[in-house]
């Protein structure tokens, strides 16, 4: 079978990716045309939600198959139409089980943790959590922590002993909100945004307990941490934002 042209046009260059030239197939019995695409070169950092391709993007508008035209849909698989939303489009249930919109929280800097009762990282994140709290919380500071289960099964409590374990042993006086999945086909649609917001191509999975994500008086996300960083590690980046 002959070879077909096959091209395709992107909306937007993409900034450090690689391209794949379009070539023809030199062998007769070949049963389909080459194909050429974009490939990025992704690179995954909880860090930083400034990689490129959530700055460019791209899209497929048409495709030249064998001298016919054809549209095709965006491909917005980058966060960019998720983040035209903000935190405050959510709604959520605290730990007795009451809805609260997170409009409520307008106007304040955020840091959104997945907290558990049972690991390691426990005891230093909810010391610092309250530590930093304490000291922000009247000017515009607040912490909502998410109980969640899903890493190695350490947070096993019911609502009332997960509020009972937060708030005498550790005297915790931020939000706390109903247990939730951060990861999975039942992802709660406040961390389907977060982790769309500041992931990675498809959006990087949180990766186990006291991961965290800070948000702006607007209700984006400005930079997301892995769950090594210790709240105190923070401390900088909320006093720029609580000033702003």
């Amino acid at each position: 079978m002959a070879s077909m042209p096959f091209s395709a046009t992107f909306s937007t260059p993409l900034h450090g990716y690689s391209q794949t030239k379009t070539t023809r197939s030199s062998n007769s019995s070949a049963s389909c045309p080459s194909m050429a695409f974009w490939t990025p070169s992704v690179k995954s950092s909880l860090g930083s939600s400034k990689s490129a391709i959530f700055q460019n993007g791209f899209s497929l508008q048409s495709l030249s198959f064998n001298g016919v035209f054809f549209k095709a849909r965006s491909l917005g698989v980058y966060a960019r139409a998720a983040t035209e939303k903000t935190l405050y489009d959510f709604s959520v249930k605290d730990i007795d089980g009451k809805d609260v919109p997170l409009s409520k929280f307008k106007g304040k800097v955020l840091l959104i943790v997945n907290v558990a009762s049972k690991c390691g990282l426990t005891s230093s994140n909810y010391s610092e959590l309250s530590h930093l709290y304490e000291k922000y919380k009247t000017q515009g500071f607040e912490i909502l922590a998410f109980p969640c289960n899903q890493f190695g099964g350490q947070e096993p409590g019911s609502n009332p002993e997960i509020k009972q374990f937060a708030c005498t042993r550790f005297k915790a006086e931020f939000p706390i909100f109903d247990k939730v999945d951060v990861n999975g086909p039942s992802t709660a649609p406040v961390y389907q945004f977060l982790k769309s917001s500041a992931g990675g191509f498809l959006g990087d999975l949180v990766k186990w307990n006291f991961e965290k994500f800070l948000v702006d008086k607007n209700g984006k996300v400005v930079e997301r941490y892995p769950p090594t960083t210790s709240p105190f590690q923070i401390e900088k980046d909320i006093q720029k934002l609580v000033a702003a």
